[in-house]
């Protein structure tokens, strides 16, 4: 039996690095995806690694949409969107919705996005919410920043497992402050204060737990669609209207046939 395959964006280093390691000595292969393989601020970027991975990979049994970072000023991407949004809400959206829709995803996939503690900074209007950042352009703020975009994406991971084909899983990991040059690389406010965080923060190893757990686990956690913090699921930080209005308006930013309930 040929192993499972684990597919870890932003695996260069850090939580990635110490993920793709814990998955490998679970049994998985592994396919480390590294901003030399793909600059996911970049759609067709995105485009082009689903296209790579449907060609070269049999099947996808555990998705990491692990990148991520949070930039100290506000600018856009190439495709118009502000950069912390494309890289932590709008590449794993992207990617996760190429991949079901080009068959590469197993038939019990599951599909693991990381989330932030930072989440519960995230401002987003519940009648009309920016999951592009845009509206950041003015009074940009990154942590806030940061914050919204990482709720974006746990709110869209929550709707994404309401339509997921019988048999897959979609979840949200929280690993917590991790010990690694996130921060610091961040620059703004977050290198400021990571001298102090990294006095109380976990390693990568340690922060891998979670998300490793929900890769590997022998069932499915449940329930699916939930963030999971050290190990256990909590409650979604919005409720669930709010959840199908970013994850509609995400596919339709994007592009994206949205999935049917």
């Amino acid at each position: 039996m040929s192993a499972p395959v684990a597919v870890v964006t932003g695996a260069a280093g850090g939580l990635g690095q110490a993920l793709a390691a814990q998955l490998r000595e679970a049994g998985f292969q592994v396919v480390a995806v590294t901003r030399e393989c793909a600059n996911l601020l970049v759609r067709k970027e995105v485009d082009d690694l689903a296209d790579q991975l449907c060609n070269s990979v049999q099947k996808v049994d555990v998705l990491i949409n692990n990148a991520g970072a949070a930039f100290a000023h506000y600018a856009e991407t190439v495709d118009g969107v502000e950069r912390t949004h494309a890289l932590n809400h709008l590449a794993p959206f992207q990617l996760t919705h190429r991949l079901l829709a080009n068959g590469s995803l197993a038939p019990g996939a599951r599909i693991i996005t990381i989330a932030s503690d930072l989440v519960g900074r995230g401002r987003l209007d519940g009648s009309s919410p920016d999951v592009t950042g845009t509206s950041w352009r003015t009074n940009y703020s990154q942590l806030a920043v940061y914050g919204t975009a990482k709720l974006a994406a746990v709110l869209a991971t929550s709707a994404l497992a309401e339509r997921l084909p019988d048999g897959m899983t979609a979840f949200s990991a929280n690993p917590g402050v991790i010990r690694t040059g996130f921060n610091a690389k961040a620059g703004g406010l977050l290198k400021l204060v990571s001298a102090v965080s990294n006095l109380f923060a976990a390693s990568p190893e340690k922060a891998a737990r979670t998300p490793t757990m929900l890769a590997t686990a022998a069932t499915p956690p449940s329930p699916s669609g939930s963030l999971f913090v050290k190990g256990a699921a909590v409650t979604p930080p919005a409720d669930p209207g709010l959840a199908d209005e970013v994850y509609e308006r995400t596919a339709s930013a994007l592009g994206l046939q949205p999935l049917s309930r």
